[in-house]
């Protein structure tokens, strides 16, 4: 007897345990060819960061690229593309908002009167809410989305990988030895739902001191290359703490900064 893989929708067995398809469909006028969940195991590592600047590199790269911002009570991508107005909707469904790259973005600050009104929700209204991000907005034609996940593996992330062909997922971390726990929570869930992992990044690796070019490694030596060999991922990135790249968010701006730490993971995505 064959073991159970859990991914009924690539066998013929008709057990007791198989469950149909929760894969909702999107919006009729969008068509979305690649989905990448960005995920950590823990909140403060820098996760919206990341997915930012894989959808600014992704963009560069000539592709059509969109972010669905699933982080519902700390949506920060649109404070780091200087996003400010609200978006609107038509017969067809709600439109996102691009960014001056022309990334396609919706979260749930650009839906609220006050972009600081807090979001006090239960799980269930947070979940059927980025649910809707994907049925509901009229993405129209994009190539790469990058779903910025919140922190853990609750609600939101469950409910996006069984409602959303997540076609695979980014692993964001920080150097502390704690971290490799974390990190593995968010592995077995990602192979729990039968979701390859694309890349481990780990944010704030290092900090060059700008007088004499030395490396130091504030929070702990890097262990991201150690991870990614234990739990088989194929690329690894490593970001510096980098004031200037704290300035360009802070201005909206995140789509002007250049570094060479994501470049090997781009290339692995496209």
């Amino acid at each position: 007897m064959s073991e159970c893989t859990h991914d009924c929708s690539s066998c013929g067995k008709d057990c007791s345990e198989r469950k149909e398809s929760l894969i909702e469909s999107t919006n009729e006028n969008s068509r979305v060819k690649k989905v990448i969940g960005v995920v950590s195991g823990k909140g403060g590592v820098g996760k919206s960061l990341v997915t930012s600047l894989l959808a600014a590199y992704t963009a560069k790269a000539g592709k059509s690229t969109a972010i669905l911002d699933a982080d519902l009570t700390g949506p920060s991508i649109p404070k780091a593309f200087g996003i400010h107005e609200r978006a609107t909707a038509d017969e067809v469904g709600l439109i996102p908002v691009a960014s001056r790259g022309g990334i396609k973005v919706m979260s749930l600050n650009l839906l609220l009167e006050d972009e600081t009104d807090p979001v006090v929700w239960r799980g269930p209204v947070i979940a059927g809410t980025v649910k809707q991000f994907w049925t509901d907005v009229n993405w129209g034609d994009v190539e790469y989305m990058y779903v910025d996940m919140p922190p853990g593996t609750g609600d939101v992330p469950l409910t996006v990988f069984q409602s959303v062909p997540v076609d695979g997922i980014v692993i964001v971390t920080s150097p502390q030895e704690l971290v490799s726990m974390i990190v593995e929570k968010a592995v077995k869930m990602a192979k729990l739902m039968n979701i390859p992992i694309l890349g481990l990044v780990e944010n704030m690796s290092y900090f060059t001191c700008p007088d004499c070019g030395k490396q130091h490694s504030i929070y702990g030596e890097s262990h991201v290359e150690e991870l990614a060999e234990r739990f088989g991922i194929p690329a690894t990135a490593r970001l510096p703490i980098d004031p200037a790249l704290a300035a360009k968010v802070d201005a909206g701006l995140i789509e002007e900064y250049e570094t060479d730490g994501l470049q090997s993971l781009i290339d692995s995505i496209l």
